[in-house]
């Protein structure tokens, strides 16, 4: 298991880990990380471990068994040995645009507010599918709406929740091919405002930022047909 700091805080750039194993595959096993681990439609994150003088680029992280985190090396170097401190770097830039994308993404879903068939976050854009066979009536109201959240700078926050919960709420999930993880009689849930100016509930276990705001202005792109029952909605932030 790998200690999920990207979900404690997800601004922490940086931090100390130790190894404890390498996969076959040639991936690293930290006790704790701040690589959050490819899933939901968000890309994992990339950066460097360095330690004793060395350093090593990341590619990608991905999910493993038993909640392991797995850093994927870019290129096949001699890595560090188990039990050695490591000090681990994000890519920064690249993840802030995932978090600024995937919170646009939410208040999309708000705007539109259909069951999602699938979607996809990128480093300054991403999509998602809905479960309609009519197009949405004008992208410009589109657009306005989702600004006019931007505008507002609303918290966007994150609570755990016994699965019992999302048992008695089940339009709380809005996803129809992506459920949120069980098992472990917790899941965790995306709040976007508080009180009456709460507009989102979801659950979700991907990295957001901190207030609407911090999204900056967000462009729709393409609304295309998938399907006779599935309309895709991309969208751009500037």
């Amino acid at each position: 298991m790998t200690k999920a700091l990207f979900r404690e805080d997800a601004y922490l750039r940086d931090a100390t880990g130790v190894v404890r194993a390498h996969t076959q595959e040639g991936g690293i096993v930290l006790d704790r990380t701040v690589f959050f681990p490819r899933g939901g439609g968000q890309p994992g994150d990339s950066g460097r471990l360095d330690w004793h003088g060395r350093s090593l680029s990341i590619a990608t992280a991905v999910q493993g068994e038993r909640d392991a985190v797995i850093l994927v090396p870019a290129e096949p170097l001699p890595l560090p040995a188990p039990g050695t401190v490591v000090r681990q770097y994000l890519d920064w830039e690249r993840r802030h645009r995932h978090m600024r994308v995937h919170s646009a993404l939410h208040l999309l879903s708000v705007v539109v507010p259909l069951p999602v068939t699938g979607g996809n976050i990128s480093a300054g854009h991403g999509r998602l599918d809905f479960a309609t066979p009519d197009l949405p009536d004008s992208r410009e109201a589109l657009e306005e709406m989702l600004n006019g959240f931007v505008e507002q700078d609303l918290a966007i926050s994150a609570d755990w929740v016994e699965e019992a919960v999302l048992d008695a709420n089940p339009a709380l999930v809005r996803t129809m091919t992506v459920q949120p993880p069980r098992g472990q009689g917790a899941v965790r849930l995306v709040r976007i405002g508080t009180g009456e100016e709460q507009i989102d509930l979801q659950p979700c276990g991907g990295t957001h930022v901190a207030r609407t705001g911090e999204i900056g202005r967000i462009r729709i792109g393409k609304i295309e047909n998938k399907g006779r029952q599935n309309r895709r909605v991309n969208i751009q932030l500037d």
